[in-house]
């Protein structure tokens, strides 16, 4: 009886992990949706821009989100949470992006599909039996190889057909990513590899990671562009 009671409260340590998780993720979100609406609207994201301010941005998310994923098990549960909704805020604002490309109709259903894809993707993820942790390797190369791909397209080919073929390669590769990351989510709850009292907000990061990267190239591919 005894251990049928460890299960137990071991079971429920990890749905309460689990829904922690899920929780900041969507506040997460709903921070970056709010900053990049209000960005967009009030005009704000033109004055960043004239004043030279959207590269510093840029570059200072990634330091931000770079200080998260080195300094995650030195910082206190609280720094770790400040760090995880200050790149959300700062990512929203250059997120202002997608309303000044693409009609509001579009973001808004693009985001529900985006939602449901990465709540099935997650779903098989966190319930398979199998060991992904091999595909770590694999998650990386091609990774690298994406980011090199949209660079040399970026300032040297130019090139709108291979940018449609790069969007869709990497947002495949964010499918097998989510996949993996909720099945890591999975495996860290059953071990003590992170301390349990911020376990939840280093699985938010990088859900929200996932889902941003997924919306962002299915808009890309489906989105509907203004005039």
């Amino acid at each position: 009886m005894l251990g049928e009671s460890e299960v137990i409260i071991d079971s429920e340590n990890d749905n309460r992990i689990l829904g922690k998780t899920f929780y900041w993720m969507f506040l997460g979100l709903l921070g970056s949706g709010i900053v990049a609406a209000y960005t967009y609207f009030s005009g704000l994201y033109i004055n960043l821009i004239l004043g030279g301010y959207w590269n510093l941005l840029l570059i200072l998310e990634l330091v931000v989100v770079l200080l998260f994923s080195f300094l995650f098990k030195k910082l206190s549960p609280t720094a770790v949470g400040v760090l995880f909704f200050v790149y959300a805020m700062i990512n929203g604002v250059t997120l202002c992006t997608v309303f000044v490309f693409f009609q509001l109709k579009s973001i808004i259903t693009l985001f529900v599909v985006s939602s449901l894809i990465f709540a099935v993707l997650g779903y098989l993820g966190y319930n398979t039996n199998k060991d992904l942790s091999n595909w770590s390797s694999y998650i990386s190369v091609f990774l690298i190889a994406g980011i090199v791909l949209s660079v040399i397209n970026l300032f040297f080919i130019k090139s709108s057909g291979l940018d449609l073929i790069i969007d869709w390669f990497v947002l495949a590769l964010f499918f097998g990513i989510t996949i993996y990351d909720l099945n890591k989510v999975k495996f860290l709850q059953e071990n003590d590899f992170i301390d349990k009292s911020k376990l939840h907000i280093y699985c938010a990061m990088q859900l929200y990671l996932d889902f941003i990267n997924i919306f962002l190239r299915v808009i890309s591919i489906f989105g509907k562009r203004k005039d």
